[in-house]
């Protein structure tokens, strides 16, 4: 309550609320919620490949400063973060179901899936065959994955309607 005799500031218009807006919804605008973590499991899944190559590549070559992960001398493969990795984004899909968290697990699922595919030959062969002629097939059949996946994307375009999405911020 403002006694009389202070004077009252004019009335200025209200603006919203400001609110945190999804980083994702910046990146792909025009992109639908639903949407959304399948264009990011693509990404994740592709820049995560060519990473993962990357690295071994540089481990395989002996850069210093870069080595396998191993625990009690036994070396880790990539395959079973990437197996962990889904574990998580299954059970957190069972429990959360915002634009948001769709997002980050699309994300994180496109990764996991990636750790995985980069070594299928090894699964297949249950040899240590990433350097050889028969790592190829992770080499082609992650390829394969990220074309056929780039182009179901590419042609079932979906566009954002402007009053949906209202939950990404």
């Amino acid at each position: 309550m403002t006694p009389s005799h202070i004077p009252r500031p004019p009335d200025r218009p209200t603006s919203p609320p400001t609110t945190h807006r999804s980083p994702w919804l910046r990146l792909l605008p025009g992109i639908s919620s639903e949407r959304r973590g399948f264009v990011l499991a693509w990404w994740g899944f592709a820049l995560t490949f060519g990473g993962m190559r990357l690295l071994t590549w540089l481990i395989h070559i002996d850069v210093a400063g870069i080595g396998d992960v191993q625990a009690g001398g036994v070396h880790i493969h990539h395959y079973v973060w990437g197996i962990l990795l889904l574990a998580v984004v299954g059970a957190a899909g069972l429990v959360e179901r915002s634009a948001r968290a769709r997002a980050w697990m699309g994300l994180a699922y496109g990764v996991g899936a990636a750790l995985i595919v980069d070594e299928a030959a090894l699964l297949i062969s249950l040899e240590d065959v990433y350097w050889d002629t028969e790592g190829w097939v992770s080499i082609a059949l992650a390829l394969a994955v990220i074309a056929v996946v780039g182009g179901v994307l590419a042609s079932t375009r979906g566009r954002r309607s402007p009053t949906r999405d209202r939950d990404d911020r």
